[in-house]
């Protein structure tokens, strides 16, 4: 049983958030990855994950995996010192360390017919718009074609990351990014203690949080081990950012084989419970979170058709109003002037005045480039109320 004040609602429980999960991020520390004693993969226990998110995939779930162990591998493969490393020696571990977990994961997933795909991001590509952006396309465009994006920190050329060890944080900015329902933290504890239970042995865990509250930052201590670089603190971060996002978290011990499938049969855990979906979220944050831009002027059937809940294409566009980049929000106003919808435009507003009022299918021709069909995609648009 959880221990805990706070009382869980069967039909809320772990098994359903993430059966109920359409898309998933997992996060594996170094010191579940890498066997302390060899500094090599622990192969049986990395197979069984694989199997896991094999049987996440049968059910039509979409994963994506924030993998640590690069440096940890690395350092071994040029036999470097036990102990903490100079920023340098990081850097370099993490070159040759990547190259092993990559090929790693390529492996068992391909074994399974499942493709798999590095992407290498810092703090910085999920923070800056235009990075954000971009790394947001190309891990939309690999889930749809069916592979498993395996992130990693690129390390080689990060600084401050490999000082704090933030894949935690890193996993949840992912998370964010693709809108995902559930995020896993592995890690080598059970989850939230309300104190060390290292150091106190009447500490108890937490199986809810529902707001990062002062208290909550309390209870985070230090990392334990000189594998893995992280900490309860990165993890009550990470809840924070997911929260934020209308996305639950889990923090789960990875220490035992098939953990994933361990946690949906009720394995002791912490859940950080959001209070709202990652969808609704976004439209909120489109809403009233965002200066404008610019402005897109469309004509009755247009304005008819994002009543219903479609994107809005080009050939119902008919003015383009101010200077805004791809990604920026722009108001949405019929010919009469009134605001009908804020959304983030999928070109700039120098393209969008190259092809509005024409069919998607010449967007290529005029451009020279295939873009997306939208010129607002309804995803990434939030309808304004009208009185009267």
């Amino acid at each position: 049983m959880l221990s805990g004040k706070m009382t869980r609602d069967p039909a809320d429980s772990s098994p359903s958030r993430i059966a109920a999960a359409r898309r998933v991020v997992i996060k594996i520390g170094s010191a579940l990855l890498v066997d302390r004693a060899s500094n090599r993969l622990d192969a049986p226990w990395f197979e069984s994950l694989v199997e896991d998110i094999a049987g996440l995939r049968q059910r039509g779930q979409e994963v994506l995996v924030v993998s640590s162990g690069a440096i940890a591998l690395g350092r071994r493969h040029l036999g470097l010192r036990t102990g903490p490393l100079r920023l340098e020696e990081s850097q370099a571990a993490a070159a040759a360390g990547q190259v092993q977990l990559a090929h790693a994961w390529q492996e068992a997933l391909g074994a399974r017919r499942i493709p798999a795909a590095q992407v290498l991001l810092t703090l910085g590509d999920t923070e800056q718009r235009r990075r954000y952006l971009n790394a947001r396309g190309t891990l939309e465009t690999l889930l749809a074609l069916g592979a498993v994006p395996v992130i990693n920190e690129n390390d080689t050329v990060a600084t401050e990351e490999i000082r704090y060890g933030d894949n935690d944080r890193l996993a949840a900015r992912v998370a964010q990014m693709i809108s995902a329902d559930c995020l896993v933290l592995l890690s080598d504890t059970t989850g939230l203690h309300t104190a060390d239970p290292a150091r106190d042995p009447d500490a108890t865990l937490v199986p809810e949080v529902r707001a990062v509250t002062p208290e909550i930052e309390a209870m985070a201590g230090a990392s334990a081990t000189d594998v893995g670089s992280g900490g309860m603190i990165t993890k009550v971060m990470a809840g924070r950012i997911a929260l934020s996002a209308g996305c639950h978290m889990v923090i789960a011990s990875g220490r035992v084989r098939h953990p994933l499938a361990a946690l949906e049969a009720g394995a002791e855990c912490t859940w950080f419970v959001a209070s709202s979906s990652p969808a609704r979220v976004r439209k909120q944050w489109i809403a009233g979170a965002l200066q404008p831009s610019g402005e897109l002027v469309v004509d009755a059937g247009a304005a008819a058709a994002l009543a219903q809940g479609k994107s809005l294409l080009p050939a119902g566009v008919v003015r383009v109003n101010g200077r805004f980049e791809r990604g920026d929000l722009v108001l949405v106003r019929d010919t009469a002037g009134r605001v009908l919808a804020r959304g983030l435009s999928a070109y700039d507003s120098t393209e969008a005045a190259r092809i509005i009022g024409l069919r998607s299918s010449m967007i290529e021709q005029v451009l020279g480039y295939r873009g997306r069909e939208e010129l607002i995609h309804r995803n990434d648009l939030a309808m304004v109320e009208t009185h009267g």
